[in-house]
């Protein structure tokens, strides 16, 4: 078994604890028995009734007296002269002339001492033993001392291997080693921090990746514009045909706006990846959000379409960001479709649907799950020459994520593909 830094530092920090608090507290009790002598009351009481008796007798009788009272009691009574005694100091003559008992504490016994009526004789008992607790033998101090020791060790061993064990699963993910996890902890106090590490680590591991594929994603987006660009200038320098020099003027302008468009389309998606917005919750029908949107569309020039199946729904929900939702939909519709949407307003118990179909090529099954992902383009009928960079999808469903509902993508009836967006009809805040 090997013994780390962490449990070395913990067992003997606990073992010297518990050593210095058995200690003071021996100490604190031995002063305080010490302090308590003179509450002796069964000594004090003896003293009392035999000075009492002598008192009332003639001297020549106290010897028998005496011996009597000590073979009865059992315990050492004598007398001696008062002046005999030179260990009285003033508070303690003053005590004695006052018919009060004087307690002499000595190692492990004690001898009490009381005035006579005389107030020449001195009425003794002891040497008696201190009524203490038993001292406990040395071999069962040990005992309980390494008893105690086993269970602290047989605590702390699992929870020192388990604060190890994740100190250098941290150690190795702060060194850049992503794919490590802590394992299993076997104590149910470090458990909990062992779960959340790993659930930390997953995520920040998710957002490397993602930060990596969307700079790639970036560059990929980037250098097709950029390329053109460059070969059009090219061109631009060594042509003399004016139509051509027009020609590649227009292109050039295309790029440059093709830029613009992705940057601000960027940038929109990194704020919403990074920073929820402050969202305003209200009521809105969402048959007028929809129909809102048909009239923003209505230059489409093929076949746009609304059915609603549903009486007057009202939604709790943030209208800009259900507008953008809608929208990018609509665009996603008008630029792979094929001249004809529909959009369709349903709801069930629990939940309502916009759906927004074309009669285009459709997304394949394979491409279904990662249409939603950023700069994603599943065939070449959503390519770069219907236009789009992939990343209006990503923000629908980053909005339907803060209204607790999901983005999704099936076949359409009109033959081609049916974007919907699924939003609770009590969200929970």
């Amino acid at each position: 078994m090997k013994f780390g830094s962490t449990f070395i530092s913990l067992y003997l920090m606990m073992i010297l604890t518990f050593t210095g608090v058995s200690w003071v507290l021996d100490e604190y009790w031995a002063q305080e028995l010490e302090q308590d002598i003179e509450s002796y009351t069964g000594y004090k009481s003896v003293l009392f009734a035999v000075g009492d008796l002598l008192n009332h007798r003639p001297k020549e009788q106290w010897p028998t007296i005496l011996s009597q009272a000590t073979t009865k009691l059992k315990l050492p009574v004598s007398l001696i002269e008062k002046n005999a005694s030179s260990r009285f100091k003033a508070a303690q003559q003053e005590m004695l002339v006052s018919k009060e008992v004087v307690v002499y504490y000595e190692n492990t016994s004690i001898r009490l001492y009381y005035l006579l009526g005389d107030h020449a004789t001195l009425l003794t008992l002891g040497p008696v033993k201190v009524p203490t607790r038993p001292k406990q033998r040395a071999f069962i101090r040990i005992f309980f001392l390494l008893i105690t020791a086993l269970v602290i060790l047989l605590w702390l061993w699992p929870l020192s291997r388990d604060l190890d064990a994740l100190q250098k699963s941290t150690r190795l993910f702060g060194q850049g080693n992503l794919d490590i996890k802590a394992p299993t902890a076997f104590t149910p106090t470090i458990a909990p921090v062992v779960k959340t590490f790993n659930m930390m680590a997953g995520r920040i591991k998710a957002l490397i990746a993602e930060q990596k594929e969307l700079t790639n994603a970036v560059s990929h987006e980037l250098r097709t514009p950029l390329a053109r660009t460059k070969f059009a200038l090219q061109m631009l320098e060594k042509s003399e045909d004016k139509e051509k020099c027009r020609q590649y003027i227009r292109q050039i302008s295309s790029d440059v706006t093709e830029l613009d468009e992705l940057i601000n389309e960027m940038l929109v998606y990194a704020a919403f990846e990074h920073d929820k917005p402050v969202l305003e919750f209200t009521p809105h029908a969402v048959a007028d959000i929809i129909g809102q949107q048909l009239e923003k569309h209505s230059c489409f020039s093929g076949e746009l379409s609304f059915i609603n199946q549903t009486d007057e729904l009202i939604l709790v929900c943030d209208r800009h960001f259900i507008d953008r939702a809608v929208n990018n939909y609509l665009v996603n519709a008008v630029k792979y479709g094929n001249g004809e949407i529909c959009i369709r307003l349903s709801k069930d118990n629990e939940h309502c649907y916009i759906r927004v179909e074309d009669n285009g090529d459709g997304v394949a099954d394979d491409f279904k799950s990662l249409v939603f992902d950023a700069f994603s383009r599943g065939d070449i009928s959503r390519s770069r020459e219907t236009g789009g960079f992939g990343l209006g999808l990503a923000i629908v469903q980053k909005i339907m994520h803060w209204h607790q509902g999901r983005a999704y993508v099936e076949d359409s009836d009109l033959g081609g593909a049916c974007f919907v967006l699924c939003l609770p009809l009590t969200p929970h805040w």
